[in-house]
């Protein structure tokens, strides 16, 4: 009996050695990416859809929602945020990359342009769509709701040098996640 006690203690002890000792793993998890426009699955406000649909909403305005990260790689050399329709085919709306490291947020309606004034340093993508612009392109989907997911990569490069005003989303898209050591998400609908 008593050495059953003693087993018995000896994988307690064990036991919560094992769930109070941190992870490498639970350190992969502390890099987030969070808006205080929605919730991660929320829904995103009718600011931040497209104006290209057509209609005539004056709510919508195609503006970029804020976004900030934290807990990346301590390698990071720069960010990249690339923005996908998961419902329509992993569509690429929008790819910031050349994000300045020492940079842990982007405002509301980040400027159309391929170098956005703020943040300084940064580059856009050219969306060519129904839109036809550099950089964000909302949520075009009138008769459906879609899932959209903005993911920051932690990037191993302070620029992207094999990228430029020409580039496409894909193009893009690839040479982020091949200099990629770390991202974080969170998706919203629309």
């Amino acid at each position: 009996m008593r050495s059953t006690r003693i087993v018995f203690c000896a994988l307690l002890v064990t036991g919560l050695a094992a769930v109070s000792a941190p992870s490498a793993s639970a350190e992969h998890y502390a890099f987030t990416l969070s808006s205080t426009a929605f919730a991660n699955g929320g829904v995103l406000p009718k600011v931040h859809e497209c104006t290209s649909g057509g209609g005539n909403d004056p709510a919508k305005k195609n503006e970029s929602p804020p976004l900030a990260w934290s807990g990346a790689p301590a390698a990071a050399k720069s960010y990249a945020i690339v923005m996908r329709d998961l419902d329509n085919a992993n569509l690429i709306h929008w790819v910031i990359y050349d994000i300045p490291a020492a940079t842990a947020s982007l405002p509301q309606n980040v400027q159309h342009a391929y170098r956005p004034s703020v943040p300084a340093g940064a580059r856009q993508i050219y969306y060519r769509g129904s839109a036809s612009l550099y950089g964000y392109q909302g949520p075009c989907s009138p008769s459906t709701v879609n899932t959209y997911e903005f993911v920051v990569h932690a990037l191993n490069q302070t620029s992207l040098t094999s990228l430029n005003s020409s580039s496409s989303t894909q193009t893009a898209a690839r040479a982020i996640t091949a200099a990629s050591i770390g991202s974080a998400r969170i998706s919203g609908e629309s």
